[in-house]
This record gives structure tokens, sequence and C-alpha cells, in this order.
């Protein structure tokens, strides 16, 4: 080992606490970083594999009844390497011990048992047998959440007739990994039960046809051609619009959530890599200072200025290896955690946890580099200091007047407030990068923490707001809007409003989405349009309302015509005027006034739900009416609605923000613990001066700890600013056409990010007091300036 080298170890060993704390924040920024891309690497993977294991097909489409011989021309259609028709319906759930009616997803298996699409993994049991026509399969979510097993029932209305549905197998599927009710998963109330075809199209009256049908593609084959073929087969037979996976509802939802965590790798780590070098610029600049006649005696006995760059350099390197050492093995921990826990949440029969070489090696790469960057200028100071120069002392710094002329005011300051002025104004460029730091720390904590926020206003936005009904009861088949009289009669129902959605697709030159058109009756008190300010919207007679999101994508202004296609019964693409544009946070919407939407599909008055408000004395009997009416496929319960967003989100938010928190800590403890230490060893010299002279330990810590309290104060402003910027970044780039997140951060908020920091940075003010205290006054005075 080299003089230098082993200069470079008692060096490490000195300063072990700076390091400590340069590593933590470097290990911070490696950690998210493999934490985040490589959880999400591992769940797209995981994905993937899970799709191509269970053969998850690429085009889906929908029709009211079309006869089986077109399920060959559809897989006669080019590019299309497999064809499975099906029928899908809707029933309500009767379960044993739970008032509440259940939605049950229908979907048919082959009675030959050979599935050659949307294959399901069995996780207990089998497939309903030939002949025995109340088998069943569940979801394995659903049965857990219920308790069941093969061999237990439960009730269902199907197609108006009340059975008792045996459960003979639990399985897992591609086509539901994240199956909503009330815009949440909710395992109780939802389930997805596989039947019989063959029962299914005799309660259905589908024998002999289908009313579903699952496309696989070939190889790099685009969807388009393949999905404009199957709607010119369907039209005829109801098609409502062939779909590809990207509007799949179980892809969409997953794709975005995944996608949320891809933005997260784009913020954090860059923010910790930013603080890491900035401390290790401080600490080198303030070390080579120290070292300034050592290094002069190194050149003078030949080292050359490279040699002397590259120890520092090494110096350097050892500190972001010990911080990459340790990040990647906390992400490489927390990675695997978080890949279980999602895997979990979505129910994944299975779990890839790959990390690729290329994600530590980019770790690696971009935090050594981050340091070297940080270092660099002290390095090339300590590179060209002349031999003659080092060997002598710095010159003493020259200090003028603020301003030329002095502030009026410094005369009537105590003085222990005019050195720690002073000490600001004389480097004002670290004490812009210390008050940086620790704003960097409180912006991530507000541009974190304003979820709670958000979530918060989208709940009173989107529950209480926009949608107020306590219930909406979803009709199997389009009714009469007479019918709301009979629903207004149900036990409980103080008010009912109707409603319609139809299948449609709306298009703008080449842009185009598929969705529902929703009708409501103008002034309708329960489902209502507003503003971003929740003031309500008049919805007009004539012309669609889109949302802010769905005009952005069409790239559509109110007053301009937008394309309407209708998917339904009456297929006819017409030209709408907009006429107005409402804020929503989730989905993309288009709505118009229910009669003029039933004028637009020419029909008479009709309604496919009602929304309804109830007495909460008579809920259980409402539930029981609901059970026994065959008209009815399901029930949406807004109470359960805002239990499970606020359970969901509450749960994914506070470990997230636990997270977050603890990162956030550690940049401020790390800014504020380096920047002390170092002020403690330029200033241990005047500090024990004063000592002497009479100054208490109190006021000597008030002088070298009062400069932080200041810099972190004037932090706070700036932190809530570079929050907000980081909100703003957070909301824009976890938004997709599911969910968008308001921007909305509350005084609390910031409050809280404020508390956070400044209790880091007392507690890392705290240990460099306990040092000032222990100051040896004799040894410390006899150290040469």
């Amino acid at each position: 080992m080299s003089a230098l080298d082993r200069k470079l170890m008692r060096d490490l060993v000195r300063l072990w606490a700076q390091v400590g704390a340069i590593s933590l924040v470097m290990a911070a920024g490696v950690m998210t970083l493999v934490l985040t891309v490589g959880a999400q690497r591992s769940l797209f993977e995981t994905r993937a594999a899970y799709y191509e294991r269970n053969a998850f097909a690429d085009v889906f489409a929908e029709a009211t009844r079309a006869p089986e011989s077109l399920q060959q021309r559809i897989a006669a259609l080019p590019g299309v390497a497999a064809a499975e028709t099906r029928i899908r319906e809707r029933a309500v759930l009767d379960i044993e011990g739970m008032a509440e009616p259940a939605l049950g997803l229908l979907v048919s298996v082959p009675d030959d048992g050979v599935e050659v699409l949307n294959r399901l993994h069995m996780r207990a049991g089998r497939l309903p047998a030939p002949g025995h026509p109340d088998e069943v399969v569940v979801n394995e979510p659903f049965a857990a959440a219920h308790g069941f097993r093969p061999g237990d029932t439960f009730g269902a209305v199907v197609n108006g007739r009340k059975r008792q549905l045996q459960i003979v197998g639990t399985a897992l599927s591609p086509e539901f990994i994240y199956v909503v009710t009330d815009l949440m998963p909710d395992n109780r109330r939802l389930g997805v039960v596989w039947m019989s075809r063959e029962t299914l199209a005799a309660a259905f009256n589908l024998l002999g046809a289908f009313n579903a049908v699952s496309v696989r593609l070939l190889r790099d084959q685009p969807a388009e051609p393949v999905i404009d073929g199957i709607d010119r087969l369907l039209e005829p037979y109801g098609g409502r619009g062939a779909y590809d996976r990207e509007d799949q509802q179980s892809h969409a939802f997953l794709d975005s959530e995944l996608n949320g965590l891809r933005a997260m790798s784009y913020v954090l780590p860059p923010i910790f890599l930013l603080v890491a070098a900035f401390l290790v610029n401080m600490i080198l600049s303030r070390l080579i200072a120290l070292e300034r006649e050592q290094i002069g005696l190194m050149k003078a006995v030949g080292y050359s200025g490279a040699a002397v760059a590259w120890h520092y350099m090494k110096l350097v390197i050892v500190i972001a290896l010990i911080g990459v050492a340790l990040g990647l093995a906390a992400g490489t921990m927390l990675g695997r955690g978080l890949t279980r826990l999602y895997g979990e949440f979505f129910h994944f029969p299975f779990l890839i946890f790959r990390m690729s070489l290329d994600v530590y090696l980019l770790a690696v790469t971009v935090s050594v580099g981050a340091a070297m960057l940080g270092a660099l200028r002290a390095v090339r100071a300590a590179a060209g200091l002349p031999p003659a120069v080092a060997m002598r002392p710095p010159a003493p710094p020259r200090y003028r007047r603020l301003v030329g002329v002095g502030l009026p005011f410094a005369p009537r300051l105590p003085r222990t407030m005019v050195m720690i002025g002073r000490n600001v104004v004389r480097r004002p460029l670290r004490a812009f990068f210390t008050t940086l730091g620790i704003a960097l720390s409180v912006a991530m904590l507000v541009g974190s923490l304003f979820a709670f926020d958000a979530v918060e206003m989208l709940i009173d936005r989107t529950f209480f707001g926009s949608e107020r009904q306590h219930a909406t009861i979803s009709f199997v088949r389009k009714q009469p809007v007479a019918a709301l009289n009979e629903i207004g009669r149900l036990p409980g129902v103080l008010v009912a409003e109707p409603a319609r959605v139809v299948s449609a697709r709306l298009r703008n030159g080449p842009v185009e989405r598929r969705l529902a058109l929703t009708g409501k009756p103008a002034g309708s008190e329960l489902s209502r349009l507003i503003d971003t300010d929740g003031h309500e919207i008049a919805l007009p007679g004539e012309g669609v309302v889109l949302t802010a999101a769905l005009a952005g994508i069409l790239g559509i202004r109110p007053g301009e015509s937008v394309e309407i296609e209708l998917m339904e019964e009456r297929r006819e693409t017409v030209l709408v005027p907009v006429s107005a544009i409402v804020e929503s946070y989730i989905g993309l919407g288009a709505y118009m006034e229910i009669g003029a939407l039933n004028r637009l599909m020419r029909e008479g008055a009709f309604m496919s739900a009602a929304h309804v408000t109830l007495d909460p004395a008579s809920t259980d009997a409402l539930y029981a009416a609901v059970k026994t009416l065959p008209m009815v496929g399901s029930i949406g319960l807004q109470r359960v609605a805002v239990q499970n967003f606020r359970a969901t989100m509450g749960e994914n938010l506070l470990t997230s923000m636990s997270v977050l928190v603890a990162l956030a800590a550690i940049i401020a403890f790390g800014v504020v613990y380096n920047g002390a230490r170092i002020q403690l060893s330029e200033q241990g010299r005047e500090l024990a001066s004063l000592r002497v002279l009479g100054f208490t330990r109190a006021e000597v810590s008030w002088i070298l700890l009062g400069e932080f309290a200041l810099l972190t104060l004037l932090a706070m402003p700036l932190g809530w600013a570079l929050g907000w910027v980081m909100a703003l970044a957070m909301a824009e780039g976890q938004a997709t056409e599911l969910f968008r997140i308001p921007l909305v951060i509350e005084r609390a908020t910031y409050g809280w990010a404020s508390l956070v920091v400044l209790a880091a940075s007392a507690l890392s003010a705290l240990i460099v007091r306990r040092r000032v205290d222990r100051l040896n006054l004799i040894e410390v005075l006899k150290t040469r300036e």
C-alpha cells in the first residue's frame, strides 16, 4: 500500500461521520433508483410472462347476439392467430351473511375444458364438469374475501332467475388482474364467475351464438386492421366496437399503476444525487483547505499534481462506492418487497424479480459520476496549487461592509447575530447551496405529501360534488324511463333520476377514443357536472359536454363539432357540437342531456341506470328487493365506494409516504450535519477564543448553529416553491387517461413538511452541539490558523 493510500485510509477513519452522512444521502438516491426501476421492470416482466403463459388476447369485442359461425370468419381475418367466442353477462350475487348484493361477472368456459385464449390459472379445484350447470369457478380474491372453498355455494340472479351455484374451483386470470367496481377493486362485492358455456347460453338465449369474442394477433401484427375487420363482421349483430389491450379495463388500470411507479424513478434519484454532489464538494473543499500544507509537502517530495488529484478523487470514489453499496443492497431488498407487495395487490400467480445488470451499472455510473462532478472544482484546485504557495498559510480573507455602507441597524443587533450574519455573507455560495439542499428535502415532502390533499379533493369533488347519489342501480337491458316509477317504489328510495350510457367512439380527425357517452337529465340534483372550482354547470339541451382530458386528447374546443360513432343497436356516425368543457379526474367522459341522447339514438325515452338517494334505515330492505328484481344487473353503492377509495389510496400512500419522509429526513440531516461539522472545523479556533473571552457554551453554540437555523428558515419558502413544482411534475407524470391527480396543496402540508425537516435539522444540530461542548480549548487554541 502506498503512502497516499495509507493517508486515504486515515482520512476515511477520521472523517467517518461526514463520510457516513454523505454515503447515506447517496445510498438513498441509489436505493430509489434501484427500487423503482427494478420493481417496475420486474412487474412488467411478470405481467408479460403471465400474459404469454395464459394466452391473454390482444383484441376484444362484444355484440348483442352473433351466430357462432362468425367465429371462423373472424379467425380467418388477416393477422389473426386465434379467435375464441364466449358469453359474458352480469348477475346479482346473493352471498350469505352479506346484506348488500354483489356483482358477478359471468364468463363462459368451453364445455370440453380446452381454453384457447385467456386461459385460467387454476388455484384450487377444477373446471365445471359437463352436465353440471350449477358448478362454477370463482376468482381467488373473491373466494378469499368470503372464505369460500370448493364445495361452498352462493346465490345468483342469472337473467332474472335465482340459482344456487356451487364452487368447484378457484382461479386467476390475466383478463381480470385488476377488476373494479365503483372505481376501486372490491373483492367482497365483485366476483368473476366462470360457468359452463352451455349453461350460460341456455340462460341468456344464446344457444349457437355468442356475445363476446377474444382474438390473438400474429407477432408484430397491428391491431387496427383486425379491429376494423371485426367491427364490420359484428355490426349487423349489435357489435359495440372492438378494442385492443390498451382499452381493456384490467390491462389499462395495471398500466396506469406501473407507469406511476416509473414516474417516481424519474423524479427522486436526481434530487439525492444533486445533494450528494453538493455535500462532496463542501467537505472536499474544506479538507483540501485544511490539508494545504500537506499538499505542498507531497508536491515538494515529488508527487505530481495529477497524483495528488487522483488521491483526493479516490477518496470521493470510495465515499460514492460506500453509498452505492448501501443503496444497491437496500434497493434490491426493498425492490423485492415492493414487487411482492404489488404482486399480492394484483394477485399475480407468480413473481419474476430479476434485477438487470444495466440497472446496477447505471446506479454505479450515475452516483460515482455525480460525486466526482461535485469534487471536480476542489480537486482541480489541489492539483494546481504550487508547492511554495501551499506551504504558506492562506491569505486571510478580505471583508467589506455589506453594500458598501453596512447595515444601519447592525449596531443594535446582538453581537452573536452580527457574527452569524457575517458568516452567511462571507460565503454566499455555500450558504446558497446549504439552503438549496435543505429546501430540496422540504420540496420532496411537499411534492409527496400533497397526494393526501389531492385524494381528499378528488373524493370531495367526485363523490360529494358531482356524483351525489347514494346508489346507482344498473339494468341488465335498457328500460323505458317509465320504469323509474318502479325504482321509486323500492323500499327506502327517496329520489330517483334516470341515466343512460351508450358505447361510442368520439373522433376528431385521426384521434379517437372509445368510451361511454352518458345521458343525464337537465337540472339533475344527483349526478351533476361541475367545473374546476366545484361550481355546477348546467347541462345544455343540445350538444355534448366533454371532460377537459378528453377535449385535450381530441384537440377540440367548445363550439367545434366532434364526430360520434354510436356503437350499439344503431350504428351511425354523427357530428355533434361541443357545448362545454368540464373537469373530471377519473376516466374520460362525454355527457349529453338524456333526451338529446335518446334522440341521437332515434329511440324513445330509455334509461340504462337509475341514480337514487336512500333512507339509511331501509337499505337492507332495498338490498333484499334488488336481489329479486330481474331487470337489475348491479347496484353501485356510493358509501362503499368512498370507503374503498380511501382505504386503497390510504394504504398505498401511507407506505410510500413513510419511505419518502425518511428519505427527506436523511437529506436534511446530511446537509445540516456536514455543514455544521465543516463550520466547526473552520471556526474552532474562533469559538475557543470566544470561550476564553467569557462567552458561554450556549452563546458559542448559537454562533455556530444559529447560521444553520437561519439558513433552514430561509430554505422553507424556497422548499415550498420547489415542492409545488415537484407536485406539479408528479401530477403530470402520473396522469393517465384513467386517473389524474388534482394539484392542490393545503397549508397543513407545507407545515408538516417544514416540521419534519426542522426536526431532522435540530437532531443534527444537537449532535454537533455536543462536539462544541467538548471542545478542548487549549488544544484548539494551539492549532495553526
